[in-house]
């Protein structure tokens, strides 16, 4: 299925259904070939962004930031096609989702704190600051940048 499918998809849902295809999405492009626990790592970053209230008021507003996630900066012909991986992507999406609508002190959190992160081969950005509170794969989590 292409990306922009998904993204027309994820406009026509109800606001949980539609976080849940976001969050999906962006765990897919970001972490698809990583461990489970990068990419509930990757969706926490997401989750937590959404938190803060600085990043939108819905998963779907946080992941579509302009040049944060990948999905803003993939095109939106771009295929996802590989169904398995995709689905994984959507049990991490969907259990992340379940377990950031508990009280703070009780969600089971893999990166605390994490706003932030990078994929080792894609970049090596100037604007982190401070050492990554976690490594998980190929993606250094920060709490905070610039």
């Amino acid at each position: 299925m292409k990306l922009a499918w998904l993204l027309w998809l994820s406009s026509m849902l109800p606001q949980a259904q539609a976080d849940q295809v976001c969050l999906a999405t962006t765990v897919y492009l970001e972490a698809r070939d990583q461990p489970a626990l990068g990419q509930r790592a990757v969706a926490e970053v997401a989750l937590r962004r959404l938190d803060t209230g600085r990043h939108g008021n819905d998963v779907c507003s946080v992941v579509r930031e302009p040049g944060q996630f990948a999905l803003t900066t993939m095109p939106g012909t771009y295929k996802l096609d590989d169904p398995a991986a995709f689905t994984a992507a959507n049990t991490v999406a969907r259990r992340a989702l379940s377990d950031w609508a508990l009280p703070p002190q009780r969600r089971q959190q893999v990166v605390p704190g994490a706003k932030y992160f990078i994929a080792f081969a894609n970049t090596s950005p100037t604007w982190l600051r401070g050492d990554p509170i976690a490594t998980i794969g190929a993606h250094a989590f920060y709490r905070d940048a610039f």
